[in-house]
């Protein structure tokens, strides 16, 4: 069932499209990131369910609430959705308890149980209420964000890249944290961000966006292994990307004859591999190659390699590091799973003659 539900929304900025009649539907409970390169319009869009901003067309409703229809909107304080920013946007001058209790509604002893059983829900200890945020690490400061968001007891949450400003380890842990905390809580997510390994690992359902468009949205493992077109395909992560010829199920390429995950199609199409697709064996009978670079990267390396017999450019491949290869090294090639097929015109025609 659709528990959010965006319709047709455009916006431009003089010349320039912020928002290019862009659809989805989200539902309840769910995370749903919306991940895109800077511009794209994903903090526009952001911005437009918060209530920041209003559509020149278009429409929104959550839990079947209209919230923006055109150019009239529900305020923001009225719409039932909680917002954590990137950098927290925490009042300095308040302590912890403060800042999580602002706003919140009730009397003194109300306050003080709310405030407690936010910071016990987003794993905050209880001495630290007396804080202030100065004092906190960026993680304690974002879990004081998240609470400050859920004692509204918000409908929807919007992160507006809460995860970016904190270091690599932190960022993993304090991620994994939240999205356990917010899925316990029933609480429907939304989280804009540019980070592609972010999006895939938080989110249960990922949109793309480019140029104010949604150019493919579906779950994690269908974007990253099905992706639409190539550039969505290296956006989301690395890609070896092949000509081939398909027939039968299979495409003959420069590794050989592989299965491919579109069986019906023929013709001249581009497939694609995740460089995880793809081990070095010392079997060279089939699809071979020679190494030319090697790039250790602690418990993978980045084996860059000429495919024999392919003119195009080298492919560069992640391997475990406890498979020792060295440039000038002649390896071959056993690949797991399918490839993905991009559709062209002639292979669209040929499906559709099928």
């Amino acid at each position: 069932m659709t528990f959010l539900s965006i319709d047709a929304l455009s916006k431009r900025y003089g010349s320039v499209s912020a928002l290019d009649d862009v659809s989805l539907c989200i539902g309840a409970g769910g995370r749903t990131a919306i991940v895109g390169p800077s511009g794209s319009g994903k903090t526009t869009l952001l911005r437009m369910l918060a209530g920041f901003d209003v559509p020149q067309s278009g429409r929104i409703m959550l839990d079947g609430r209209l919230l923006v229809d055109g150019t009239s909107a529900v305020p923001p304080h009225l719409r039932d959705v909680g917002l954590v920013m990137q950098d927290g946007a925490l009042f300095p001058h308040l302590t912890v308890a403060e800042n999580i209790g602002f706003g919140l509604p009730g009397h003194t002893r109300s306050q003080v149980e709310a405030i407690a059983e936010l910071s016990d829900m987003v794993g905050l200890n209880p001495s630290m209420l007396s804080r202030t945020p100065d004092a906190l690490s960026g993680g304690q400061q974002q879990r004081v964000a998240l609470a400050r968001a859920l004692a509204r007891r918000p409908k929807l949450m919007l992160l507006d890249e809460p995860f970016s400003a904190l270091d690599t380890g932190l960022r993993s842990s304090t991620r994994m944290a939240i999205a356990n905390l917010l899925q316990s809580a029933g609480v429907t997510t939304l989280l804009v961000t540019h980070d592609q390994a972010e999006a895939l690992s938080f989110a249960d359902h990922v949109a793309i966006m480019d140029s104010g468009k949604i150019l493919q949205a579906g779950p994690p493992r269908e974007l990253y292994f099905r992706p639409k077109t190539a550039m969505i395909a290296t956006f989301l992560g690395d890609a070896i990307i092949l000509p081939a010829v398909l027939s039968h199920g299979r495409a003959n390429c420069a590794l050989g004859s592989v299965e491919i995950d579109e069986p019906r199609w023929s013709g001249w199409a581009d497939i694609m591999f995740r460089p995880e697709q793809i081990a070095l064996t010392g079997d060279t009978s089939g699809a071979r190659g020679k190494v030319l670079d090697v790039e250790f990267a602690g418990a993978v390396s980045n084996v860059t390699l000429t495919v024999t017999g392919h003119s195009g450019p080298p492919i560069v491949l992640r391997q475990p590091s406890s498979i020792s290869v060295a440039p000038g090294d002649e390896i071959g090639f056993a690949i797991a799973g399918r490839a993905h097929a991009f559709a062209a015109a002639n292979v669209a025609e040929s499906a559709a003659q099928d």
